[in-house]
């Protein structure tokens, strides 16, 4: 059986640019999210430990506390902001030129809701990321419900130069999931927004999680089936695993919940590959976290093995990553 290559996203932007191209990953003191906040939860999604988000760079210590929301109607600390956003992406692009020969970046807008804060703060970010050397465009991950029209908008505008990619966290399809993880919103509204963006003009990473509570594998098959249906052109897979300090822990520990096992996540992910259409390109293949911070599962904890045991399971089906 020939082996045939997963088509990866680095593949993807190799194919486009003619050369290196890697997502420098930023995060901005002051966003939050509208199910941390209030807006339309509390607590935030129940796997997600909150504090993992806060960045330490000293030139953003003062903004501690201070949090933006689609309402804000200013922003005393912008300048703080664009300066956080020079510092790390000078550090990390400079890490990534250095181990991996990269030539061209796009500044990847990861921690939090990085549409949830008014326009114009939006507006000077994104530009200013725009403005760095060799930077080719944006990524910016967000939630359905946290994004508006204008800035949609202002999005397609600059993809018409530039290589604009916005990521959703879809997660689901299954409303009665989505309430249990504590969401804050339905499936309807994800499904709402991938296609006005993809009408818009913007490419659209999903973010799918495998192994959500009482999710059997036809379930979690269904959402990788009706994210590709709505036209992402590109997706992360995430087992979902239990960390400290957060609601699924607390389930962990009571028995309301058990994590998904090595093999079947490997069997949901083989068939959710198999399923999707050879354009959408694969950023994320598996997730984890090798610290304390890991209850469960332990297969989560070695990202190396878990590749490695991921390929061997692909072997079988004629498919490497």
């Amino acid at each position: 059986m020939k082996i045939k290559q997963i088509y990866t996203f680095g593949k993807y932007l190799q194919d486009k640019f003619g050369t290196k191209v890697h997502k420098t990953a930023v995060s901005i003191s002051g966003f939050t999210c509208p199910n941390i906040d209030g807006a339309v939860a509390k607590g935030g999604c129940t796997f997600c430990e909150n504090d993992s988000f806060s960045p330490s760079l000293d030139a953003v210590k003062p903004l501690k506390g201070f949090h933006l929301n689609l309402s804000s109607k200013e922003n005393p600390f912008l300048e703080k902001q664009l300066l956080q956003l020079q510092i790390q992406f000078n550090a990390l692009s400079t890490r990534q030129r250095n181990e991996y020969g990269t030539e061209k970046f796009l500044v990847y807008f990861q921690s939090f809701t990085n549409t949830y804060a008014p326009f114009e703060t939006l507006k000077a970010l994104y530009e200013k990321a725009l403005s760095f050397p060799n930077v080719v465009g944006l990524s910016i991950g967000t939630r359905s419900d946290s994004i508006t029209e204008q800035t949609l908008e202002y999005l397609a505008s600059l993809a018409k130069t530039k290589e604009i990619w916005i990521e959703f966290g879809i997660q689901s399809v299954y409303d009665e999931t989505l309430e249990r993880i504590n969401r804050g919103h339905d499936s309807a509204n994800v499904k709402e927004w991938i296609l006005k963006a993809k009408k818009a003009g913007l490419n659209v990473c999903g973010h799918l999680i495998f192994g959500l509570p009482d999710e059997d594998e036809a379930m979690m098959l269904e959402t990788a089936r009706a994210a590709y249906d709505w036209g992402i052109d590109s997706v992360k897979y995430h087992p979902l695993y239990v960390v400290k300090k957060t609601a699924l822990a607390n389930e962990y520990a009571r028995g309301e919940f058990t994590p998904i096992s090595e093999e079947q996540y490997l069997n949901v992910l083989n068939k959710a590959l198999q399923m999707k259409p050879l354009h959408v390109s694969v950023q994320r293949i598996t997730a984890g976290v090798d610290d304390d911070s890991l209850l469960a599962p332990q297969w989560c904890r070695d990202k190396n093995m878990q590749i490695k045991q991921i390929n061997a399971s692909l072997k079988k089906i004629g498919l490497k990553y």
